[in-house]
């Protein structure tokens, strides 16, 4: 008799601190029922996504050609980015081909938004998030964190104690880049805690770190977290300072820091709870109670000594980059958005700038100056998230076509004349609805710049109230929690690889129709209070 080959033990800081994103099904360890659905899905994607969209070119709409062909290619590319029968990035490339020769629009007109300032966050960002891995800088930050009274010892309070640090960060700083700096945090924790279940037995030998539900779930939570804390401030996200404005100009009626303030917070700490309630049931982990966690942490923090010349050098960059991303936040809460000052920094302090200002403090601080050899090299950076970067880009291409066309605004009136909206609730419903459906296939700001200009017209025709209308548009246009091209962070979450697509639509399908009916329903009592419109 042969012996029985010894089960290989899974290496959990190799597998989730570097691994490749968007895995083929070879590249992951599934069950046969797994691996018979997930090859039927995206078998399905290959024939589904040119049917759908060739039958909708011919359809007899009365609608604009451009239209009607953006519309076919946007529904194909959404088949390809749900089944993923190719990786979803390059689903979003195969998209602006067919627009381009389909003759929506020329190529450089529709490459051009793939040089937005996000692009250049995503790439700052992740180049910072690379060196915190290599240093051990992330791995430092996620035992200081376990280590906190009572944190570490059940997984839900590591979820939700880390949830709440996102949120509120994110109420200051950008979510891409609260999302992009943490998260290698995230992972570093997400490593201890699937090691202990691995000594103890919880999980095989051999099990995918990547596909656990605890993972999963804390990643989750850091891109919904930042989300619904970007919601705290205008400040906290660019659709907030986009459907301020379009508010001001349509009702020449100026919404306060404070008073924004005031109106979201109890709506987003109801919003903060409903998530992780979400979270925790659709994606339950796999320990409850990490028996001993405190102990192993303690052990660990004391093996790891002083910090190195690469983390220090990291954490200056880092501090740097952080200072820079806050600093007009601070500088609206003395000055006002509305100043010339505020107006200045932000506009000389761009997040993207900044972020690879902050990056490349990484190529200039030295770790050896003898050997000049600095704290980052090329070879390391260019191992960052390429994909992502790509797929975000795509989903601000189809944002910009979609206005560019009018198919948004075709979309808006339509809808809005068949339904017959005539009352307050009924035209805020439709508002929160219209801004998460757009949301979904584009970025949370593409929404935003849709969406609220086409919604405020619609209710003062009929004689509603504005303000409440604009802001709930304004307030789901950053609910798009379904795919990864719906925010920056989403696309964040899902390049990490611990995230399926199918995990993420349950996921985000919850929240995003109970998030859309906390806003229909509270978000004019909020109103209300505070005393707007």
């Amino acid at each position: 008799m042969s012996k029985a080959r010894p089960v290989e033990r899974t290496d959990v800081d190799k597998a989730l601190l570097g691994h490749a994103t968007y895995r083929s099904l070879g590249e992951q360890k599934l069950s046969p029922a797994e691996e018979r659905f997930e090859r039927a899905r995206q078998t399905t994607g290959l024939w589904l996504a040119p049917l759908v969209t060739i039958v909708f070119l011919f359809l007899p709409l009365d609608m604009a050609v451009q239209e009607q062909q953006l519309a076919a290619v946007l529904l194909g590319v959404i088949v390809l980015w749900v089944t993923e029968p190719v990786p979803i990035p390059v689903g979003g490339l195969i998209g602006v081909g067919a627009v381009v020769v389909l003759g929506v629009v020329p190529a450089d007109e529709a490459l051009a938004p793939f040089g937005s300032s996000t692009i250049f966050t995503f790439i700052g960002a992740f180049i910072l998030a690379q060196s915190m891995l290599a240093s051990g800088l992330a791995r430092r930050f996620a035992f200081r964190i376990l280590s906190l009274p009572g944190v570490g010892r059940t997984t839900t309070r590591v979820i939700v104690t880390f949830g709440g640090i996102t949120c509120v960060l994110s109420a200051f700083v950008s979510n891409t880049a609260t999302v992009a700096m943490l998260l290698p945090t995230a992972l570093g924790m997400l490593a201890v805690m699937a090691k202990l279940m691995q000594q103890r037995g919880v999980v095989a030998a051999d099990f995918d770190p990547l596909r656990l539900r605890l993972g999963a779930a804390l990643v989750l939570m850091l891109a919904y977290g930042a989300s619904v804390g970007g919601l705290l401030t205008p400040i906290g996200s660019p659709p907030n300072l986009i459907g301020r404005e379009a508010i001001e100009k349509a009702t020449e009626e100026r919404i306060s820091f404070l008073e924004w303030t005031a109106m979201a917070l109890p709506l987003c700490a109801l919003m903060f709870v409903v998530l992780a309630v979400i979270l925790l049931l659709v994606n339950r982990p796999e320990i409850r109670h990490l028996e001993g966690i405190e102990e192993y942490v303690r052990g660990e923090r004391a093996s790891l000594g002083r910090m190195s010349r690469a983390e220090i050098n990291t954490l200056i960059a880092f501090g740097v980059t952080v200072t820079l991303w806050i600093t007009p936040g601070v500088v609206a809460l003395f000055a006002g958005t509305g100043s010339s000052v505020y107006a200045t920094v932000s506009d000389r302090l761009d997040e993207g700038v900044v972020a690879v200002l902050g990056a490349s403090l990484l190529f200039i601080l030295p770790v050896n100056w003898r050997r000049r050899q600095a704290t980052l090299n090329w070879s390391d950076a260019a191992r960052i998230d390429w994909g992502t970067i790509i797929l975000f880009g795509t989903g601000i291409i189809f944002g910009s076509l979609l206005e560019s066309t009018g198919l948004a605004e075709t979309i808006g009136e339509s809808a809005s004349d068949w339904l017959g909206l005539t009352d307050a609730l009924a035209i805020t419903a439709f508002a929160a609805v219209l801004a998460v459906l757009v949301s979904e296939t584009t970025s949370n700001t593409a929404s935003a710049s849709v969406v609220v200009p086409i919604i405020l017209p619609i209710a003062l025709a009929a004689d509603v109230d504005p303000v409440q209308v604009g802001l709930a548009a304004t307030f789901a246009a950053s609910f798009g929690f379904m795919l990864p091209v719906s925010t920056p962070q989403n696309a964040i979450a899902y390049g990490s690889g611990l995230v399926p697509i199918t995990r993420m639509i349950r996921s985000g399908i919850s929240f995003d129709i109970i998030g859309a009916i906390l806003i229909i329903l509270f978000l004019p009592v909020m109103i209300d209070i505070v005393g707007i419109g």
